[in-house]
């Protein structure tokens, strides 16, 4: 007689914020399906649902409150955690029900929770996670992070006192994480951490093998190994340190991808001052330039804050005139938004939200116009794009190297036959807008 397996329970997930949250909920589901638990897509299946909650901004504490108050409509039973989970008191006060709460990392408490809302059934069959942990992302890219928390104390940020410090992951076990990766098909490695070029400076003097190799932890060594995979190694949230100087050979070289994210924040040195930010923006400019040189095809990303508190025209004028010489790739920007616990909460002459906006609509005006006319430059050239979505009418979305997923332009095909995601193609770029390509398949990349 063959032997009925019991049914395990099913956990639902919910998770918001960042890519350094969306690797823990990927953490998370990996030791709990690694335990057996099954995975419900809905609230209705679901026995019990994590909420990975964010926490950076005011409107993102909301946006994790009413993530919350409807799993608990439609479930009742939820477990919170992540960013929010540091204010464990307001949820509680809005929320009373909620099974458990636990704050950023804390892998242990929530599986110990889950563990405890919905028992495990006794069972010696169940082993179903595969080797390279569960993914919410599509197969063919995938995030690493290679450090928790930050060392800067930046004036708008409450990051380092959720997250803390920064504590760096060996290099040889990012490497082992990437290599299981890219056994498993992902083709797009795209490494991620609070502070990128910082990675390794609490572990300097420890060293690691790897492959026969001595491989230290430095941001160089670490992206130099990464790129022995043969995908394409994405760097975000780089802090301009000078030895980022060192990882624009690299790709010049096409080890990996000519790609930076630097979160800028802003130009006027004056409020870069007063954020807590290096403020040598002349020196940057001149750094973009030599990199420029060096790798002509890299892409630089970065994100800007509008309505810092006591920026004036002054400074906003000197931000637009930055950004019309740095002439950036990508550029994404926020309103500044009071966050509680920041110290650029008790700054004078905070900015009156109309004019908030007006900057960020000419802040934004002005990067798309930058980014039309690099974009229109492309036309007529070959670039190597990844296939995200095939459609039933013969079209295809993907990504030249100069966009990340989710945050970046993308590539519009016609015509295409036989491709499915992940492919890389090499794709003759035909029209562009502000924002994205268009173009058709003239052969693999």
């Amino acid at each position: 007689m063959a032997t009925r397996l019991p049914s395990p329970p099913k956990v639902g997930m919910v998770s918001l914020g960042c890519p350094k949250a969306l690797v823990d909920s990927e953490r998370i589901l990996t030791k709990l399906r690694s335990d057996g638990y099954g995975l419900s897509p809905d609230y209705d299946d679901a026995d019990v649902v994590l909420v990975n909650t964010c926490g950076f901004l005011d409107s993102a504490k909301e946006e994790s409150l009413e993530a919350i108050g409807e799993a608990i409509a439609e479930n009742g039973r939820v477990i919170v955690t992540g960013c929010m989970g540091k204010e464990a008191d307001i949820i509680r006060e809005r929320f009373p029900s909620v099974l458990a709460i636990s704050g950023p990392q804390q892998y242990e408490e929530v599986v110990g929770a889950v563990h405890e809302a919905a028992p495990m059934p006794p069972s010696p069959y169940i082993d179903l996670v595969p080797e390279t942990g569960l993914k919410l992302t599509p197969r063919h890219y995938s995030y690493v992070k290679i450090s928790e928390g930050c060392n800067h104390r930046c004036a708008f940020c409450i990051i380092p006192s959720i997250r803390g410090d920064l504590i760096s992951r060996r290099p040889d076990a990012i490497l082992r994480e990437a290599e299981k990766l890219v056994a498993a098909g992902t083709k797009e490695l795209l490494i991620i951490s609070q502070d990128t070029s910082a990675y390794g400076v609490d572990i300097r003097k420890e060293e690691r093998e790897w492959k026969g190799r001595t491989v230290q932890p430095h941001m160089t060594d670490l992206a130099r190994e990464l790129g022995q995979f043969g995908a394409w190694v994405r760097l975000h949230y780089v802090y301009p340190y000078p030895h980022v100087d060192q990882v624009i050979p690299l790709m010049a070289d096409g080890l990996i991808t000519p790609y930076l994210d630097i979160p800028f924040q802003h130009a006027s040195p004056r409020i870069l001052k007063a954020m807590r930010r290096p403020a040598n923006e002349a020196k940057v400019l001149e750094r973009i330039a030599a990199w420029r040189e060096i790798c002509p095809d890299i892409t630089i990303r970065s994100t800007f804050i509008t309505g810092f508190p006591g920026e004036t025209e002054e400074d906003f004028q000197y931000l637009l005139d930055w950004l019309e010489e740095a002439q950036l790739d990508r550029v994404g920007a926020f309103r500044f938004e009071p966050v509680e616990g920041a110290r650029a909460n008790a700054l004078p002459d905070p900015v009156p939200e109309e004019l908030k906006e007006e900057r960020y609509k000419r802040l934004m005006d002005k990067c798309a116009a930058i980014s039309a006319a690099k974009l229109q430059a492309k036309i007529g050239t070959t670039q190597k794009v990844i296939i995200d979505l095939v459609d039933e009418d013969g079209g295809a979305t993907g990504r030249s190297q100069a966009d990340a997923p989710e945050i970046d332009g993308e590539v519009h095909l016609r015509d295409t036959q036989g491709l499915a995601p992940g492919d890389i193609v090499s794709v003759e770029i035909e029209d562009a807008d502000a924002h994205d390509l268009f173009g058709v398949v003239s052969g693999s990349a």
